[in-house]
């Protein structure tokens, strides 16, 4: 990773979590294949499920990441699909904090 790459900041991606948070990944991978959507789809469609209140903010460099973005617009993910995300993936599992101290510490919706 490039030096000013968040991930090098990230508790999640340090090296005593990045592990666990893998073995996370590769537990959603599997639902994603199962449904023929790639991983960032199936990730931006259960955001889009947690309902109308909710809006995820997806961020693209390429036109290609655009397009895969928007295909999530056409998962529509059962009750029964979400609850399987939320089993494979639960929060609790995550290791490590979503920002370091400093950046933790200006968020309110963490606290």
């Amino acid at each position: 990773m490039a030096g000013n790459d968040f991930r090098n900041f990230s508790p999640r991606f340090s090296p005593e979590n990045l592990e666990q948070n893998l073995a996370l990944v590769d537990t959603f991978r599997a639902v994603a294949t199962e449904k023929n959507v790639t991983v960032a789809q199936l990730a931006i469609a259960w955001v889009l499920a947690q309902g109308q209140d909710i809006v995820p903010l997806v961020g693209a460099r390429r036109r290609d990441r655009l397009a895969e973005s928007l295909g999530a617009l056409a998962i529509s993910l059962s009750s029964e699909d979400r609850q399987r995300i939320e089993d494979a993936v639960p929060v609790a599992a995550v290791a490590g904090e979503r920002y370091n101290a400093q950046g933790m510490a200006g968020l309110d919706s963490e606290r």
